[in-house]
């Protein structure tokens, strides 16, 4: 399994906002996606700028294979709903690794 990790920053009045968006438009389209396991957002208590999407993929390749003209437009299309761009403000790429039970 890859994790493929997002910061954004999001001010705090636009974050409930942000988060129903992506649900209704970027989880939707990610759930047709060959490879996709599921996402998570993960709110930081210390800082309510902050938010961070955890999305779970079969494999690098499957995640990897999501066609960039798909990418845009639901980019563009969550821009429009939500008025402005959020960028991301750092990524990450991680593997899980499962180790056999003793």
């Amino acid at each position: 399994m890859v994790i493929e990790w997002l910061q954004v920053r999001v001010a705090p009045e636009l974050r409930e906002k942000y988060i129903q968006k992506d649900g209704e438009i970027w989880t939707a389209f990610l759930a047709r996606c060959p490879g996709f396991l599921g996402k998570e957002v993960w709110l930081n208590p210390n800082d309510p700028t902050e938010v961070i999407l955890v999305i779970r993929w079969a494999t690098r390749e499957q995640w990897k294979s999501v066609p960039p003209e798909s990418l845009e437009e639901i980019e563009r299309q969550f821009v429009q709903a939500m008025g402005e761009a959020f960028p991301i403000v750092q990524l990450a790429e991680y593997q899980i690794r499962k180790f056999p039970q003793a």
